[in-house]
Parts: C-alpha cells; structure tokens; sequence
C-alpha cells in the first residue's frame, strides 16, 4: 500500500506543479502584453505600475473569495493556478526593482522615489479593496 500511497502523492504534486507553471505562463503573457499596450509617460514605469497594482487586486480579491471562509470554494490547484502562478507571473517585482535602480544610476532620484512611493500604496491599496470586495460578495445571498 505505501507504493499506491508514495505514487499517489507524486503524482499529485505533479499536477500541482503543471497548474502553476500553465498559471505563469498564462500570467507572464498577460504581463508581456501590458507592456505593449501601456506606454512609459515622461520614462515613468508606467506598465509596471499597472500590472503589478492589477495583480494586487486580483490577488486580494481572489484569496478573500476563495478562503476558507470564502464565497467560492476553490482548491489548492485552483488557488496555486491562480495565486501562484498567474498573479506570479503577472506582477514584476524584479522588473519594478530594475527600473527603480535604472532611475537611481541615472541620477532620477526623486522619480525613483515616486516610482517606490507610488508602487508600495497602490499596491497595497489594491490588496486592501481586492479584500473588501470580496468581502462583500461572500455576504451575499445566494450562490
């Protein structure tokens, strides 16, 4: 029975694995495309910007509704897929990271602190309504 049971477990872990890489791929797509469609405004990260306050708000909204105490039930696949891999895949922290640094070298200090400023509030921010939303909608009636 241990080797059904070892077997099992791999396999498992297997599928897991494919659910979060096709949620990145499907997340750094998303990502890519952004930044084609989004232009820089005066070299402000712009896209950047974007995708990770985006991917903030899906990910507070998305782990509020499918929680524990949630108003979709989702399960560990699901939520990897979409936690893990899309949102993961989507948001740039390296790129926000790299592009700070290029303003920094530059010598575009106060840029690059709007660009740390603007970045860390809005990226909280939209956590926080992404979580209140959901919130919300797990109060309603119905399903």
């Amino acid at each position: 029975m241990k080797t059904v049971s070892t077997k099992s477990a791999k396999w498992n872990a297997a599928i897991l694995y494919a659910c979060v890489a096709s949620g990145g791929m499907l997340g750094s797509l998303a990502r890519y495309l952004a930044s084609l469609a989004i232009p820089l405004v005066s070299g402000f990260p712009l896209p950047t910007l974007f995708v990770n306050v985006t991917g903030s708000f899906i990910i507070g909204l998305y782990s509020t509704l499918t929680g524990p105490d949630g108003r979709w039930f989702a399960g560990t696949r699901q939520r990897q897929f979409v936690m893990t891999g899309i949102c993961g895949g989507y948001t740039t922290f390296s790129a926000f990271s790299l592009e700070t640094f290029r303003l920094l070298h530059e010598g575009r200090t106060g840029t690059a602190c709007l660009n740390i400023a603007i970045s860390v509030v809005t990226w909280l921010a939209a956590v926080w309504l992404g979580h209140r939303l959901a919130r919300r909608l797990n109060r309603l009636k119905g399903s």
